[in-house]
């Protein structure tokens, strides 16, 4: 992992993890704008997201890997925000040189339809690229957040 130019923070990596797809997306190195990357599924015929995650960290060497963490309106977590926590513990002791968060991903993929939607963009096409938006708006909102 080589370090950051002095002053630029870094990318961070935002996964939207699903039971069916991940959604990645990446922010640029100074932090300011995400941008959806790519969708993997959970399993399938190409491999698993691991393997796309993995390469994914190769490629991009992030400084930060944000996961979305699904929270219920009333702010308790149920049994998919236990899974992501523990996935996050998994992915933290196989990646110990990184560090990792979560955010809120409360109604990401709502709103991610809703302009795939607005954008006249079909069902199938939806299917395809809604985790990747959700991700990115996971990641945006993060950004935002720390500029605060």
């Amino acid at each position: 992992m080589t370090e950051p130019a002095e002053g630029v923070p870094g990318r961070v990596l935002a996964l939207d993890i699903g039971s069916v797809r991940v959604g990645a997306a990446l922010s640029d190195p100074r932090r300011l704008i995400a941008q959806g990357l790519d969708v993997w599924p959970v399993s399938g015929r190409e491999g698993s997201w691991r393997q796309r995650f993995e390469a994914c960290l190769e490629e991009y060497d992030p400084t930060l890997v944000l996961v979305g963490m699904p929270a219920r309106t009333n702010e308790t977590g149920g049994p998919e925000a236990r899974r992501i926590t523990a996935l996050v513990e998994e992915l933290k002791a196989a990646h110990p040189e990184r560090e990792f968060a979560t955010w809120d991903e409360r109604f990401t993929t709502v709103i991610a339809q809703r302009a795939l939607l607005e954008a006249n963009v079909s069902r199938k096409g939806r299917r395809g690229r809604v985790d990747k938006v959700a991700a990115a708006l996971i990641l945006q909102s993060w950004l935002e957040n720390q500029r605060i």
